[in-house]
């Protein structure tokens, strides 16, 4: 007789304990495993009837009946026909769309309410197999397709290139997230489409004005960056000869013993400082759609009188009354103001601290050393 197994014995099967326990997280992993069911289920096409292809399906449908309701012959044979034409230009399609290769070739910069060009490059991979009547749909988050690109045909192992103009309407970033190449080769029955992932981002700087600017003081021609009077700077212009009252230390010995005369280097006025046009980017709580467009036009105002002075030759500030600044002189160009204000967004002001709230300069400060301007590669983007 076998004696009943003591409670405090431990079994010599698995326990309770090493059981494996539900994930903490088993409702996010369901959603995960969703989303990935719906992924694979997504057909690689898209496929829409046009004006004709509706007809044509309905009388492919009106013979289909009839073939059946009458038992003709000839009708069968027509619906045969009908449904082969279907088929082909299925196969077809299908046969076009394949191995495209569609690149994005995106300008270095782009201005509001100015033009630019987007090239499209599409690449047939295909040996020997011609692509017609192909449509490149370029896409952008968050705004509506339209801006696409036609090639009517395109040659096996090469490429076709063809652009399109757009004006954008708004600064800031403007991303582009992938194309959508169609075709409604061969019949124009039934137009197949397909999207193809391919990232591109393009900054979009504000609208410049025309500025007439106050003359500059006399005597300078070169802006912040240099100083053509005279003056008591650390430069020199040139030589002069010496005349009485003048500070000897100044004498250039070497060119005065060659010349026989007192030759003293003539200096330099000291170059001002920069050009500071403080902006205000903190948006009080509450405040609605006649804020954000007195926002936009001082953004216009401030980048246009940043251009004007640059295009003096001045040095530029452009500094927020939260902590934010942006400095840009004649060898940097006008690109690091054009795009700090390009990627401006307002503040609230219930987020902005009391170490950072402070009202933005109005007065030149002191010259800073420029900066090299950081020199974009051309975007491009390929799918």
């Amino acid at each position: 007789m076998v004696a009943p197994a003591d409670a405090s014995t431990p079994k010599s099967g698995p326990s309770a304990a090493s059981k494996p326990k539900p994930a903490p997280g088993g409702g996010k992993s369901l959603v995960a495993r969703w989303r990935r069911w719906r992924l694979a289920m997504k057909p690689p096409r898209k496929l829409k009837f046009t004006r004709e292809g509706k007809f044509f399906v309905g009388i492919t449908l009106g013979v289909g009946f009839a073939a059946i309701n009458t038992g003709n012959n000839l009708l069968y044979l027509l619906l045969g026909m009908l449904l082969a034409l279907i088929i082909v230009s299925g196969l077809m399609s299908e046969l076009s769309l394949r191995d495209l290769t569609v690149v994005r070739r995106l300008p270095l910069r782009a201005q509001v309410g100015r033009p630019h060009l987007v090239e499209i490059e599409v690449f047939n991979h295909k040996g020997r197999v011609p692509s017609y009547a192909i449509e490149v749909e370029d896409l952008r988050a968050g705004q509506p397709a339209d801006k696409r690109c036609f090639f009517l045909k395109i040659s096996p192992k090469s490429a076709q290139v063809a652009a399109y103009r757009r004006t954008p309407t708004k600064r800031g970033r403007d991303v582009h997230v992938g194309f959508r190449i169609a075709t409604r080769f061969p019949f124009g029955l039934f137009e197949k489409s397909r999207e193809v992932p391919a990232d591109g981002e393009l900054i979009i700087y504000p609208a410049v004005d025309a500025v007439q600017l106050p003359p500059s003081a006399p005597g300078r021609l070169g802006g912040g960056d240099g100083a053509m009077g005279r003056g008591h700077g650390e430069d020199y212009l040139g030589l002069k000869l010496m005349r009485e009252g003048e500070d000897p230390r100044d004498v250039h010995w070497r060119k005065s013993a060659s010349v026989g005369q007192m030759v003293m280097r003539e200096r330099a006025r000291e170059a001002r400082p920069d050009i500071s046009l403080p902006l205000d980017i903190v948006r009080p709580d509450g405040a609605g759609d006649d804020w954000d467009a007195a926002f936009e036009r001082r953004v216009r105002d401030v980048a246009s009188r940043a251009v004007a002075h640059l295009k003096r030759g001045d040095s530029v500030a452009v500094r927020t009354n939260a902590a934010g600044a942006a400095r840009a002189d004649r060898s940097a160009g006008a690109d690091p103001v054009l795009r700090y204000l390009a990627l401006l967004e307002p503040v609230l002001a219930s987020t902005v601290t009391p170490q950072n709230k402070s009202v933005a300069p109005t007065k030149p400060t002191k010259p800073e050393a420029p900066k090299p301007a950081a020199k974009e590669p051309p975007r491009e983007a390929s799918a």
